[in-house]
């Protein structure tokens, strides 16, 4: 019969291999691929802006956009005119600037201008919300995404007004007129549409590739 120290040791093998093999598992399960949450690049020219996750959602609701309420206040309205006005007479005091081209110069630079903040600058300034609007451009962000609200029919109708006040003073010039129309619309008109709503278009050396989660 074997002794009781043998019966012992016998066990005492058995409990240790076990524990090795409980070991090796726990190693192999820490050294598993973890997944990458990180937002990654598109590679795409044109992708399309998914919807928010229920999280994101959730936090888009809890406060009020301070990035985007502001639009909807008539005070607001009122500074694009002021703002076209001292684009004209800035452009009126430069010398050697002739009308036709002063007016040609004021839609360039608001249109680019109103481009660029409503249309290329994504995100908010304030850290109120998680960052849940990251992916979003102001517009985007205007009214909670619902098209053809007052405000976004005026910023939609103030390009078209001032198109048709600067054709009034280009004198036949087809020239002009040509880089006005290219500018209102490419610019001004069809990134409102709702047609391009949450689309990107990437643009080398001038917009950075869409971020996806």
């Amino acid at each position: 019969m074997p002794s009781l120290v043998n019966v012992v040791s016998a066990q005492q093998q058995e409990s240790y291999e076990l524990y090795q093999a409980v070991s090796n598992t726990s190693d192999s399960a820490d050294i598993l691929p973890i997944k990458d949450h990180r937002r990654r690049r598109s590679s795409s020219i044109i992708s399309l802006v998914e919807q928010e996750s229920l999280e994101d959602d959730t936090d888009q609701r809890m406060l009020p956009n301070m990035n985007a309420t502001w639009v909807d206040q008539r005070g607001a309205w009122v500074i694009h005119l002021v703002l076209i006005a001292m684009l004209k007479l800035f452009y009126n005091l430069m010398p050697r600037i002739t009308n036709d081209i002063a007016w040609t110069m004021t839609n360039a630079t608001y249109v680019i201008g109103s481009y660029v903040m409503f249309h290329m600058i994504k995100g908010t300034p304030f850290e109120f919300n998680g960052g849940a609007y990251d992916n979003l451009t102001m517009w985007e962000q205007i009214d909670n995404e619902t098209l053809y609200t007052p405000a976004r029919k005026f910023l939609i109708l103030v390009p078209i007004g001032l198109f048709l006040v600067v054709t009034q003073f280009l004198k036949n010039n087809l020239k002009l007129f040509a880089i006005n129309l290219f500018i209102s619309f490419f610019c001004g008109i069809l990134p409102k549409l709702p047609l391009l709503h949450r689309i990107r278009i990437y643009v080398p050396f001038i917009t950075n590739p869409h971020q996806i989660s």
